[in-house]
């Protein structure tokens, strides 16, 4: 059929490809790209974005998770002091505490609605078995996203001591941090008034109730003292003094008269740093006899001797000035000015103008004198476990400095005992033990107008024994109503029941 011409096919496109019109490639290749795209997107989302989206506020996902099974437990010897129940709502379990007011400031609170603190918060990931340590096989628990048992925390605290602590504070406003000196396990931590941790453990309209009438309560109940608070800290501060004293040779024999005139005028100022009883007031006192009476002339003059610089190394030897004192809770920082001139230094020597410390900084300078000088670090966990018992972490004995010598921390000791047995600590004295401790009474206040700070610190070992004194106390009493607001009056009974109760166990 010559001469006839072959129609064109209407499906070819420009590539003569057969069916295709351009219309249809482009939708093709727009459909592609949007294939892409949308790849790209959830690969964004699932894979780079999930850790972001996983703890968004608004995802409620991971929190009904995390209250899908009992949190693991915080333990006190073999006994556990926290627990989980069935809520029958949103979230299946919620956070229970036994003894609550006794434990609150070692454990903290768990709360549904409010989060986490103490204990509680800086071992959240172990208790509510997120934590990678926890897992038999990380990768597939991540794929499978199962989530582990809750581990287990065993804390340091030895009941019969934190029993004592919190009896004796009854209710006063105040503290008591007690420390093993040769390994720095933290035996009591208290605070008063304390508070109930499970009575705002849930998110109902009564947890919210609680925790609103905490936090509006005055006395702040939930202020924890021991770690968190920080208070003038008086004459026990005359402690870490005569160790600076004897440490760099101002002193060399604490039976030797010393050089401190009287009156001793703060240098600078025509004002004579005044003493609390007569004993104190002539010239040349020893320095055990200015311990014995707690005499601010003598030491304020050793401090000023001594030097700001020398003053400063050693009160950062017990912890002073460290904003990073974790156990693993966080305590507040202790301070002692590292700029001051001499009338400063006189008064800060005697614990007064700017220094500033927690109980349990204090009762780390009384364990660093008992154990010969070594400042241990103080911990408040023994070990982490998975809920079959098995260890995830074992705490062990850490250094934390060695403040001075043997032979200088034998001079202190020596002082912290004539003071309770001479002095202004007798109330501290146990039948049977060897007690070394120091009353600090705190003035602060405008023109120290405010109720004094009541310190004592201290520590005992058994008569006759040679070794290292099974525990250190540091005790204040904020606020009482007593009429003796005195370290030995009110302080000092109490150190003495936790060193009793250390000693019986």
């Amino acid at each position: 059929m010559s001469g006839r011409t072959r129609p064109k096919s209407a499906g070819n496109g420009p590539q003569g490809l057969p069916g295709i019109s351009v219309t249809g490639r482009r939708a093709g290749t727009f459909c592609l790209l949007l294939i892409v795209a949308l790849c790209a997107q959830a690969t964004r989302i699932q894979v780079f974005r999930a850790d972001e989206l996983d703890h968004n506020a608004a995802n409620q996902r991971l929190t009904i998770e995390r209250y899908s099974q009992p949190r693991g437990n915080i333990l006190v010897g073999s006994d556990t002091v926290t627990g989980s129940t069935p809520t029958g709502g949103r979230y299946d379990y919620k956070r229970t505490y036994t003894d609550g007011p006794l434990y609150a400031a070692v454990t903290g609170y768990s709360s549904q609605a409010y989060g986490n603190t103490q204990l509680e918060g800086t071992e959240d990931d172990l208790l509510s078995g997120t934590d990678g340590r926890l897992a038999s096989w990380a990768v597939w628990d991540a794929v499978a996203r199962r989530q582990n048992p809750g581990g287990d925390v065993y804390t340091t605290i030895n009941r019969a001591a934190q029993e004592a602590a919190m009896r004796g504070l009854g209710s006063q406003k105040g503290a008591v941090a007690a420390i093993e000196p040769a390994t720095g396990r933290i035996l009591a931590l208290a605070s008063t008034p304390s508070y109930d941790p499970g009575s705002f453990a849930g998110s109902t309209a009564a947890d919210q109730v609680a925790w609103n009438r905490l936090q509006a309560d005055t006395d702040q109940p939930m202020l924890n003292r021991a770690l968190r608070q920080t208070y003038p800290p008086g004459s026990t501060f005359k402690v870490v003094t005569a160790a600076a004293a004897l440490a760099n040779g101002v002193v060399t024999d604490i039976d030797a008269p010393t050089d401190t005139p009287y009156p001793y005028v703060l240098p600078g100022t025509t004002t004579p740093l005044v003493n609390d009883t007569s004993a104190c007031d002539r010239a040349g006192l020893s320095l055990d006899t200015a311990m014995v009476y707690s005499c601010n002339s003598v030491l304020g003059h050793l401090g000023v001797s001594t030097g700001l610089d020398r003053m400063t190394a050693m009160a950062e030897n017990f912890g002073f000035n460290d904003p990073r004192l974790d156990i693993p809770v966080r305590s507040a920082r202790s301070n002692f000015d590292t700029e001051m001139n001499q009338s400063q230094v006189a008064l800060s020597a005697i614990g007064q103008f700017d220094t500033a410390a927690t109980p349990l900084v204090m009762a780390m300078v009384a364990a660093g004198v008992a154990d010969n000088g070594t400042v241990m670090r103080p911990q408040l966990v023994e070990k982490l476990t998975r809920n079959d018992g098995t260890t995830v972490r074992l705490s062990r004995p850490t250094r934390y400095k060695q403040a001075m010598s043997p032979a200088v921390a034998a001079q202190v000791q020596r002082l912290m005992t004539d003071v309770v047995e001479s002095g202004t600590g007798r109330n501290a004295r146990i039948a049977g033990a060897v007690v070394g401790g120091k009353t600090g009474t705190a003035q602060h206040g405008v023109d120290n107008s405010g109720t004094p700070y009541a310190w004592f610190i201290s520590w005992a070992r058994p008569a006759g024994s040679d070794q290292v004194a099974p525990v250190a106390v540091a005790v204040v009493i904020a606020d009482s109503d007593a009429t003796d607001v005195t370290g030995g009056g009110l302080a000092a009974p109490i150190a003495r029941s936790v060193m009793q109760a250390v000693l019986a166990g």
